[in-house]
């Protein structure tokens, strides 16, 4: 199984895969969030080049684990594309991943969209190191 990680911002999508086995994490350019579909399209044309067969989604809850409005954006948006492609989905807490990619990486001033990508990375391994299974969704169709 190959999964592809989103880091769902407001502005930017960050984009990460891993391998079948999940040993090698590897990110993909940001996309820029757009209002019309054409985001999703390019999310599709990443799961048919990867192969991709499952998705991860990071959930930006509180310091406390409760939901903030980003999280609600993030879980309708990740609903959103789990339905449209009818792939398997599981949600990973991502409190503080940005300020983690941000401080590790050095990417303080970055507008390019390199910290969200990394962020996606640092959200796919942790669900690779929790191993939770993937949720199943019904097809857009049903």
């Amino acid at each position: 199984m190959r999964v592809l990680c989103l880091d769902i911002g407001f502005k930017r999508i960050g984009l990460a895969y891993c391998d079948s086995l999940f040993i090698t994490v590897s990110i993909l350019p940001a996309i820029k969030r757009k209002k019309d579909t054409d985001d999703l399209k390019t999310i599709g044309k990443h799961i048919k080049e990867q192969r991709i067969s499952g998705l991860i989604f990071g959930l930006p809850l509180d310091d406390k684990g409760e939901m903030t409005k980003q999280a609600d954006d993030c879980k309708n948006y990740g609903e959103l594309v789990s339905k449209e492609f009818s792939l398997p989905f599981a949600f990973v807490n991502e409190h503080s991943s940005t300020w983690e990619s941000i401080n590790k990486f050095n990417l303080k001033k970055d507008k390019s969209g390199l910290v969200d990508s990394i962020s996606a990375k640092i959200i796919l391994e942790q669900w690779i190191s929790e191993g939770p299974e993937l949720k199943e969704i019904m097809g857009k169709n049903e």
